[in-house]
Parts: C-alpha cells; sequence; structure tokens
C-alpha cells in the first residue's frame, strides 16, 4: 500500500499589529442595512452600473425579512379579496421565484391579501441575487464612526469587523439600517420616542402542525385575550399563521421591548424567546390537537417595529395616510393599516376600504441635513402612526428602489437637489398603475 504524503501542517506565531491600516473599499453607493430595503436598493443601484458595497451588522443578509423570519410580505398588493401588486422591482423577481419553488402562499382577504414565503427561500434568493449582481459586502459590521464634510455631506464610514477595521469611501449612502444608524452616527438629527415605546416581536416557525384543527384567527385571539393572564403571556392578541399544506404555522403572539441601549437590547432577545415558549405553552396546552406535536423550526431574531428614525426634509403624518395624500414626489405606495403596537396587552389596527390607498414622499426619505444620504424602509420620517403603516415590506422595496435611483441622478451632487419629476418618472409603476394580482 502507498503512503501519501502528508500535506504540510506548519504554522507560525502571529500578533496583532496594533498599528494595522484599516482596509479601504471604494464604490459609488454605499447601502447600511441589509434588510429588505437596502437589498431592494443596493440591487437596483448595481442595475444602474453603480459600484455598490453592502453592509450589515449581521454575519448573514436579508435582514428582519429573513433572520426575523416575519414570514409575510405585508403592504405589497392594494386591500380587497383580490388585490393587484402595488410594488414591482425586486418584488416581481422574489413573488416569481419562490412561487416557482412553490415557497409562497396566498393569504386573501378581507380587508387585504398578504403573502407568506418560506423564510429559507427567501434568503437563497437574496443571496443569490447580491452575489450574481456583484455587490461587495460587508457583514457582521459595526459602525465606528462616520466622517462628515462640511454641509452635511458623508465622506466615508469606518467599521469595525472581527478581523480588522474597514473604511468605506463612497459618493452616495443608503440608511436602510433600521434605526437610522447611519444618519445617527453622523450627527444629523433624529427622532425617538419621548414617552412609551413600541413593541418589537419575537416570532416563531412551529412544524409539525395539524392544519386542520387550527383555530381561526378570531378564536385564537378570543382565547389568548380570556387566559393571557393564567400563562403569563403580556400580550393578549396573537395569531399563529399556518403554511398551508406543510404542517408549518407562523406563530405572532409576543411583545418584547426593543430599546437603543446595548445592554437592554441584547437582554430583549433572551426575553423574547422565554415570551415566545410561554405562547408555546398556551397553543399547546388550549389545542393540543392543533399544536400537540408541534415543535419549534425557527427561533427568529427579535423583532423591531419602530425605535428611531431621521428628521426629514418633510415628515409623513397619519392624516395624509387616512386621507390618501397623493404627493408630488410620491416613490412608494401601499395600503397597509396603520398598525401601531404602543402597549403591551394589543395594538392599534386600523384598516382602509378597498379603494383607499396612501403614499411616501422623497421628501421622508431625505434626511434634512445631509446632501449625500437617503434612507428606506422603517427609518424614513414620519409620525408613529404613519410609520406604523409604510414600514412594512411592500413600500419597504420601493423605498430601496427609490434611494437608489435618488443617489444616480445626484452623482457626485446633493440629493437636495435633483430633478424630482426624473425621480418620479424612473419609479413611477410603485406608485400607479395595477401590477399582478396572482389569482
Amino acid at each position: 500500500m502507498a503512503v501519501q504524503a502528508v500535506p504540510s501542517t506548519a504554522t507560525r506565531i502571529v500578533r496583532r499589529d496594533r498599528g494595522a491600516a484599516a482596509v479601504l473599499a471604494e464604490a459609488d453607493i454605499c447601502v447600511v442595512g441589509a434588510g429588505i430595503a437596502g437589498i431592494s436598493a443596493a440591487l437596483e443601484a448595481a442595475r444602474l452600473g453603480r459600484r455598490v458595497i453592502l453592509a450589515d451588522t449581521l454575519p448573514v443578509l436579508g435582514g428582519q425579512a429573513v433572520n426575523s423570519v416575519i414570514g409575510l410580505f405585508a403592504g405589497l398588493f392594494s386591500n380587497g379579496f383580490d388585490g393587484y401588486q402595488l410594488t414591482r422591482g425586486i418584488a416581481d423577481d422574489i413573488l416569481r421565484d419562490l412561487e416557482a419553488q412553490k415557497a409562497l402562499h396566498w393569504r386573501r382577504g378581507p380587508p387585504h391579501k398578504v403573502v407568506l414565503y418560506d423564510e429559507i427561500a427567501l434568503a437563497r434568493w437574496i443571496e443569490e441575487a447580491v452575489r450574481k449582481a456583484g455587490i461587495t459586502v460587508l457583514l457582521g459590521a459595526v459602525m465606528r464612526e462616520v466622517d462628515v464634510e462640511g454641509g452635511g455631506r458623508i465622506r466615508e464610514v469606518r467599521f469595525a469587523h472581527r478581523h480588522g477595521d474597514v473604511r468605506v469611501r463612497a459618493t452616495g449612502f443608503v440608511d436602510a439600517s433600521g434605526d437610522a444608524a447611519l444618519c445617527w452616527q453622523a450627527g444629523f438629527a433624529c427622532r425617538e420616542f419621548g414617552d412609551g415605546t413600541i413593541y418589537g416581536t419575537q416570532m416563531v416557525v412551529l412544524e409539525h402542525v395539524n392544519e386542520a384543527a387550527l383555530p381561526t384567527r378570531e378564536e385564537l385571539a378570543a382565547r389568548q385575550a380570556e387566559v393571557a393572564a393564567r400563562y403569563g403571556m403580556l400580550r393578549h392578541d396573537g395569531f399563529a399563521f399556518p403554511f398551508v399544506g406543510r404542517g408549518i404555522a407562523l406563530v405572532n403572539m409576543t411583545h418584547i421591548e426593543t430599546p437603543l441601549e446595548p445592554l437592554a437590547f441584547s437582554r430583549c432577545s433572551l426575553v423574547g424567546r422565554h415570551e415566545a415558549d410561554i405562547a408555546i405553552n398556551f397553543l399547546k396546552s388550549e389545542y393540543p390537537e392543533a399544536f400537540g406535536r408541534a415543535r419549534v423550526r425557527t427561533y427568529g431574531y427579535p423583532g423591531i417595529r419602530q425605535t428611531r428614525w431621521i428628521v426629514g426634509r418633510q415628515q409623513l403624518t397619519a392624516e395624509q395616510v387616512r386621507n390618501g395624500t397623493r404627493f408630488p414626489d410620491a416613490v412608494a405606495r401601499t395600503a397597509w393599516p396603520i398598525e401601531l403596537h404602543s402597549h403591551a396587552e394589543g395594538y392599534i389596527w386600523e384598516p382602509f376600504p378597498p379603494e383607499h390607498m396612501h403614499y411616501v414622499p422623497f421628501g421622508s426619505l431625505v434626511p434634512a441635513e445631509a446632501q449625500n444620504v437617503v434612507a428606506a424602509g422603517r427609518c424614513i420620517d414620519g409620525d408613529a402612526a404613519a410609520l406604523s403603516s409604510v414600514r412594512v415590506m411592500g413600500p419597504g422595496i420601493a423605498m430601496g428602489a427609490a434611494a437608489a435611483h435618488a443617489l444616480d441622478l445626484a452623482g457626485s451632487g446633493s440629493v437636495q437637489q435633483i430633478d424630482t419629476a426624473a425621480l418620479v418618472a424612473r419609479v413611477k409603476d410603485n406608485v400607479e398603475g395595477e401590477g399582478p394580482r396572482y389569482n
């Protein structure tokens, strides 16, 4: 028997070079935050021929859409049983490709239509789309400092990474961080809640669920409200949506605080999973036929709704949402209800009629003090109730696309001075017309 040569296993002793220079990466557009809004911005910018760097604090792409297992595309369709698609762009590609994989499940109204998705399938779609687009990714990176030139122009962002610091220099930036982290670190004015809190949710995916025995959403919420105190549940009105035909249910039955203080926020992950276990015990005890054999497939990362957001050139208001105000610079639309999780036991749910539509103005995406930054997603400027109706995934995708186009139009100039009519023309498919219905 021949003896094979053993590959070299030589090692060397190394020490950290405290004077090592940070890695410099340059791009046309840097997108901070790889959730659905940031992914939309990055892919749209790449399609425009721009060099893109996509950075996120998590070691994986997808943000809350994947890692908090939100599980459904909210705000993507008009109201009514047979609503039409409102947001196009990557939404078209995602729905087409996941439908082909049988990784979607449609829930039709009233009052609205949503589509559930397999979070693993969405994660792989995002990863492959980003890879094929040639986007440079910087994952597991935390912003250390932001270099701002006079007049509110960000020149460079410095990130801390476990393998060394990285300096990202770009012409334009998208703040899709969810918490306005880029604008906050840059020293631009931001908004936070003065009193009270908006609660987040610890999502859970259960498998081995008996779909035939599932209670209705109304029955489940009524029973939870009746016995929540007995089980020690904070929230009284949750739900469990089945992914029909798979024996899987998406459970949304908790409320957790998501503070901006580092140690308190870190603790919320432990609290959230404890609350989720209490909810699962409730489901198993109260509905043994449906959930008796169920087990957890996935605990998501803590789901965050609203924490900190920009002070924009314009603030979207709840009155404008209710009135369906159509802005001259509208870049996104949705018909999603006002969904304000402002008290521990439940939330405000204010649905709109089938013909309703409300819009997001570009002015709400532009930080008032910045020249080369556009926000997208849940950190745009709006009052608390207005934000609760536009922070969902449908308009988030549209806002990401609008941010990319705005920075493309601005070039080395200011987003405060772009031709707004040209921007609106570019994103018109996201603010007018009827998309597919997916019957």
